[in-house]
């Protein structure tokens, strides 16, 4: 992986913008392989669904509910499942494929990314460990419904991160959702079943007055120590 790194400033804006920039970025790293890595956390306003790169097909009433919370329906450049981006902090990754100076697996790679995540949550006193993929995960449209091996779940099962990936060229984007204050009420509407989702705040006990300041100073820092860069 790139020893340079550059941190983009938290922003909060639409899904469609944030989207645009992951993509954006994403191709500027791939056309050029000197320049650094990226690392960027970002909120969405307002609230919003974000769909699966490949993800066709999702129930006509999730607009009226759309309608009705006042969300925007997204579509991601990566991966994945549709995930509900209200009350969590998205982060984003884009990195060169190789580690070490050799080409490595998917799931090589997700797993060196998420090494900072792991660090960052346990140096805030949260345990966090793979998930292993559920039935269904093919035919469910909830990215949280089910923890695969691609989530950061707690001791109990339930999800903290879900994360999704696209890759181009040699380069990858690695973005997900860390959830702060899930709104189980929308979600159980959206997908029709309680969603084994917890969120930092119920986990942290209110310890932190900002909590998604808190969250990116920590695990801004454990991953400055875990791809041992300074971040311009």
């Amino acid at each position: 992986m790139s020893k340079s790194w550059h941190i983009v400033p938290y922003s909060e804006s639409s899904g469609d913008l944030h989207m645009a920039l992951d993509n954006d970025l994403l191709d500027r790293h791939s056309n050029n392989p000197q320049t650094p890595s990226i690392l960027r956390f970002y909120q969405w306003t307002p609230a919003a669904i974000s769909l699966g790169f490949h993800q066709q097909k999702y129930p006509d009433r999730w607009h009226e509910i759309a309608q009705q919370h006042q969300l925007d329906i997204v579509r991601r450049p990566s991966g994945g499942r549709a995930v509900l981006h209200k009350g969590d902090l998205t982060y984003a990754v884009i990195t060169n494929v190789e580690l070490d100076g050799k080409k490595r697996s998917h799931r090589e790679i997700y797993e060196y990314i998420c090494e900072f995540l792991i660090t960052g949550f346990a140096q805030l006193g949260i345990p966090i460990t793979y998930g292993q993929s559920g039935r269904g995960y093919i035919h469910n449209p909830s990215c949280f419904s089910t923890a695969t091996n691609a989530d950061l779940i707690i001791a109990d099962g339930r999800k903290l991160v879900g994360s999704a990936q696209v890759y181009r060229r040699n380069s990858v984007l690695q973005h997900g959702s860390i959830a702060i204050a899930p709104d189980h009420h929308i979600l159980t509407e959206l997908f029709q079943t309680k969603v084994p989702i917890v969120g930092c705040e119920e986990l942290l006990q209110n310890q932190h007055q900002n909590l998604s300041a808190e969250l990116i100073r920590s695990l801004t820092a454990a991953a400055r120590q875990h791809f041992q860069s300074e971040f311009l």
